[in-house]
């Protein structure tokens, strides 16, 4: 069923549209990447597709655009699979549930993937239609952008020939970017111990927070639900001799941990106790995010008597703090650019293992030395629990540029087109222009993208208008590059 088959412009909603019906989650691209070889070799145009599942694919410039520099439109092939509380989907075999509502399109139970499915439409829809005006063009749309910016770090850029680079993998109208964040990612393990007992089972779950793109919505007061079963469980103590059973919590390191679960183990007299200081902090944590996570949840279910293993009581003490003391939020705003987020970590992703308790961060910093003195108070604090760290992932920050003639001749085709002033600005998230002006610091590079709300959770929204009036402006952008 084609859902967005009336939409205009018709060919980009059809390629996003094809997009979404490929499974293409992070380090799952191959199908996407088939995909676009096979939509290449249809339309007669010259590809390289590296072994990471990069592609390049290449299209001649337009009568008279011959002797105009070249351009290069970039966005990624993955996506952040999330999935809403209570349901199910496979994003290594089933395509994406499309719903269109008023402006919005949004996926059914999922995220979206318009970030960064919107890109590669846009780019598709320009090599299928031969008579959009512009200079030589070369494609490059790369893998695993999610998880590392792992495909951009791993390209090879001597293949690539283009003076001007447009970033296709941002999410606000109007907003053109112009410099973003460096990050990393750490992996904190934790030797841990188990006794077994036997005992009433409570599982504790702590749901219905909204989470958000841990660098583009860091900023915004929503909670992280790791460190708000953290502070469950360090209350706990002050009234409930308890025994930890399971900890969980958060999915991706780039999204803020929207859902956390622990199984603890106490008499039945405890039960009533332990329900009441749940109900309290929930009481508590409603008035203190209000406005932005007031919807939070913690719910305690008794799951019987059973015999199970749990933390030993030394353990249990360096998990919870751990979780009391890990980093999290925005630790520094930018004192030269004001209402930019300088320096954050996310306490993304937690786990009990059957010898070790696993904690995924992610760090970002405009400033590099912030970056690594974030990373060393982590890895500090694990190491003083008897753990160790690793690092991954890293990415350089991609630094502002005063001169840039792709970024003043855009804003001018933007006030020329809608009589409005295009906002210059960069942004705490990661973009993968950092690694490619690294490499080619001759890039002239910027990033734009249509309004999309509430990336990397199933709350995740496209609007219709704003994908149109933004591939308006960057057709007249080609078009004005002769």
């Amino acid at each position: 069923m084609e859902v967005l088959k009336n939409l205009n412009p018709e060919r980009v909603f059809y390629y996003f549209e094809q997009i979404c019906n490929i499974p293409h989650a992070s380090f799952h691209t191959e199908k996407i990447t088939e995909y676009l070889v096979n939509f290449a070799e249809e339309h007669n145009l010259d590809y390289e597709r590296d072994e990471n599942d990069n592609i390049i694919i290449r299209k001649e410039a337009s009568p008279g655009y011959e002797n105009a520099a070249g351009v290069i439109l970039q966005g990624h092939t993955d996506m952040v699979a999330a999935v809403a509380e209570g349901a199910s989907h496979d994003f290594e075999q089933e395509g994406l549930k499309l719903r269109v509502d008023g402006d919005d399109i949004y996926a059914e139970n999922t995220t979206l993937g318009g970030d960064d499915g919107i890109a590669v439409a846009y780019a598709l829809a320009i090599l299928d239609d031969d008579s959009i005006e512009h200079p030589s063009l070369e494609v490059l749309l790369t893998s695993n952008e999610e998880v590392g910016l792992l495909g951009a770090d791993a390209l090879d850029m001597s293949r690539i020939n283009g003076k001007y680079l447009i970033n296709l993998d941002s999410e606000e109208e109007g907003t053109l970017l112009a410099g973003c964040a460096g990050g990393l990612n750490l992996e904190c393990r934790i030797p841990v111990s188990y006794v077994e007992e036997t005992s009433v089972c409570y599982r504790i779950s702590i749901s219905g927070l909204n989470g958000g793109h841990s660098g583009a919505e860091i900023h915004k007061p929503r909670a992280n639900a790791n460190k708000l079963m953290g502070r469950l469980l360090f209350q706990l103590e002050d009234h409930v001799p308890y025994m930890l059973a399971d900890l969980s919590g958060g999915d991706k390191h780039n999204v803020i941990a929207p859902h956390a679960e622990a199984t603890i183990m106490a008499s039945r007299e405890e039960e009533d106790q332990i329900c009441q200081v749940a109900a309290s902090l929930e009481k508590s944590l409603r008035e203190e995010y209000a406005g932005c996570d007031e919807s939070i949840r913690i719910t305690v279910t008794n799951l019987g008597i059973s015999t199970e293993a749990v933390l030993n009581p030394v353990s249990k003490g360096k998990v919870i703090f751990f979780l009391m003391n890990q980093p999290h939020g925005v630790l520094k705003m930018s004192g030269t650019t004001p209402g930019i987020v300088e320096t954050s970590a996310n306490a993304a992703v937690m786990s009990l293992k059957p010898d070790t308790f696993v904690s995924l961060s992610s760090v970002r910093s405009s400033l590099e030395d912030a970056k690594y003195h974030v990373r060393d108070q982590i890895c500090y604090l694990t190491e003083f629990l008897g753990g160790e760290c690793t690092q991954d992932g890293e990415y350089p920050a991609w630094e502002f540029r005063t001169d840039s003639p792709l970024r003043d001749r855009m804003c001018s085709v933007w006030n020329d087109l809608y009589g409005k002033t295009m906002e210059v600005t960069i942004i705490h998230a990661g973009l993968e222009c950092g690694l490619f002006t690294g490499k080619k610091p001759e890039l002239d590079c910027v990033s734009l993208g249509p309004n999309i709300r509430d990336i990397h959770s199933p709350k995740e929204r496209l609007s219709i208008s704003s994908t149109k009036r933004v591939w308006d402006f960057l057709l007249a952008v080609l078009k004005n590059m002769k």
